[in-house]
C-alpha cells in the first residue's frame, strides 16, 4: 500500500486546495486569504457583528437550533469546497471537518447531513455533505447515521432570495427512521439556512428536540473592513487535519465506494 501511494503521489501530486498550484493543503497565498467567522458574533448562528448579539436578522430558520462554519465561503475556502463538490478531491472534506469541529458544535447524538437530490448524486458519484459528516463524526467520535432522504429536487437554490428559498424548500425532506434528541447536522455551505430549516423540520418530526448545523463556509454578504486573522491552534493544525495520502482528484478513499 505503501508504494502505490508513493506511486500514486507521483501521478496525482499533492497541490493546493485552493488555487491548485502551490504546495498542499494550502500555500502561504491562500493560507493568508482564509476568512474566519470568530467572535463577536450572533451566538445563535456565529454570523460575525460588532458586538456579540443572542440573535441576528440572518439567522437561519427556527427549526435549527444554532449554526456554525468556521470560514466566509470567499477565496480559497471557495475554491477548495467547489473541488470537492466537483472534481472529487476527497481529503478536502477531512481538513475541512477538523475546521468544523473547532467551532466547538454542541454536543449531540448522531451525526447526519443534507442529502443531496438521486440527480445530483448520480452526476457527482458522491454526497459531498456526507463526506464532511464522516469527517466531523471521526473528529468528535460520534456515530454518522443517514437520517434524512430527500423528496423533493426542486430547481438549484443559489439565484433564489431567503423567503423563496424557505418556500421552494419546504416539505423537501423525510427522515427515514427516529432520529435521537440531539442531531448535528452536516453541510457544506450555509447561505440562507433554508435547506438546513426543512432538514431540521423533518428530523424533529422524528423526534429530535436539538437540531444543531455545521457548515464549511458561509455565505455573508457584509463583512467586517478587517476580517480577524486565521486562529493560531488552526493555523497550526490545520495540516494535519490532511490525510497523509494527499488529495487525488477522481480517486476514492480506501474501502470507500462511491454511493
Amino acid at each position: 500500500m505503501a508504494s502505490l501511494s508513493a506511486a500514486l503521489d507521483v501521478v496525482f501530486p499533492r497541490r493546493c486546495a485552493g488555487c491548485g498550484d502551490g504546495p498542499w493543503p494550502f500555500c502561504s497565498e491562500c493560507r493568508a486569504a482564509l476568512e474566519p467567522l470568530e467572535p463577536p458574533w450572533c451566538e445563535r448562528c456565529g454570523r460575525p457583528s460588532a458586538l456579540p448579539v443572542p440573535r441576528c436578522r440572518d439567522c437561519p430558520p427556527e427549526p435549527l437550533s444554532s449554526a456554525r462554519a468556521p470560514f466566509r465561503y470567499e477565496g480559497p475556502v471557495k475554491a477548495a469546497i467547489h473541488r470537492l463538490k466537483f472534481t472529487g478531491w476527497r481529503d478536502v472534506a477531512s481538513a475541512l471537518a477538523f475546521a468544523m469541529v473547532a467551532t466547538r458544535p454542541p454536543q449531540a447524538d448522531v451525526v447526519t447531513w443534507v442529502p443531496l437530490a438521486r440527480r445530483r448524486l448520480a452526476e457527482r458519484g458522491y454526497d459531498q455533505a456526507r463526506a464532511l459528516a464522516v469527517g466531523v463524526g471521526r473528529e468528535l467520535g460520534i456515530p454518522v447515521d443517514r437520517l434524512l432522504r430527500r423528496v423533493i429536487s426542486g430547481s438549484p437554490q443559489a439565484r433564489r432570495r431567503g423567503a423563496e428559498r424557505r418556500r421552494a424548500m419546504q416539505g423537501a425532506f423525510a427522515p427515514l427512521r427516529p432520529a435521537p434528541p440531539r442531531v448535528l447536522l452536516v453541510d457544506d455551505v450555509l447561505t440562507t439556512g433554508a435547506t438546513a430549516a426543512a432538514c431540521a423540520e423533518a428530523l424533529r418530526s422524528a423526534g429530535a428536540r436539538e437540531v444543531h448545523l455545521t457548515a464549511s463556509a458561509r455565505s455573508v454578504s457584509r463583512w467586517p473592513a478587517r476580517p480577524p486573522p486565521l486562529p493560531a491552534a488552526l493555523h497550526e493544525r490545520l495540516d494535519h487535519a490532511y490525510p497523509q495520502t494527499g488529495s487525488r482528484p477522481g480517486l476514492w478513499l480506501p474501502g470507500d465506494h462511491p454511493r
